[in-house]
């Protein structure tokens, strides 16, 4: 039996980044666990110190079909190129180019950027925090 698995990204904002990625994917906010009716209910009851938290952010599809998005706000800042990347897949076909010229501009018209393109293939993006994904096929 395959597991499921989570993507975390760790932040400097979590809130901001969900703002991104929630719209690039199609995700949408997950609910706390039952019984808890908020996150920070949640977060409260591993009675941690709350100045030791940093903020976080929980995604999913809402589908139930893609990987839970978790991002957690960490204090220090990115250093280095991501050794996982998140491939963002527009679909096959017809007019494929046209679409992910189009993801791409929405994208960066939702802060990301464009590092690279490699024509009629893919997009190499970052988003707001500098994590680099693929707009691709």
């Amino acid at each position: 039996m395959a597991l499921r698995i989570d993507l975390t990204f760790d932040t400097r904002d979590a809130e901001s980044l969900a703002a991104f990625w929630k719209p690039a994917l199609g995700y949408e906010d997950e609910p706390p666990p039952a019984p808890f009716r908020t996150r920070d209910e949640w977060v409260a009851s591993f009675g941690e110190d709350p100045a030791d938290e940093g903020g976080g952010a929980w995604l999913h599809d809402p589908d139930g079909v893609g990987p839970r998005l978790v991002l957690l706000d960490v204090p220090e800042p990115k250093v280095a190129k991501n050794r996982l990347h998140i491939d963002v897949r527009v679909g096959k076909g017809p007019e494929a180019w046209a679409r992910i010229r189009a993801k791409a501009d929405e994208l960066v018209a939702a802060g990301g950027s464009v590092p690279a393109t490699f024509d009629g293939h893919h997009v190499v993006m970052a988003d707001p925090e500098g994590n680099e994904f693929c707009v691709a096929a």
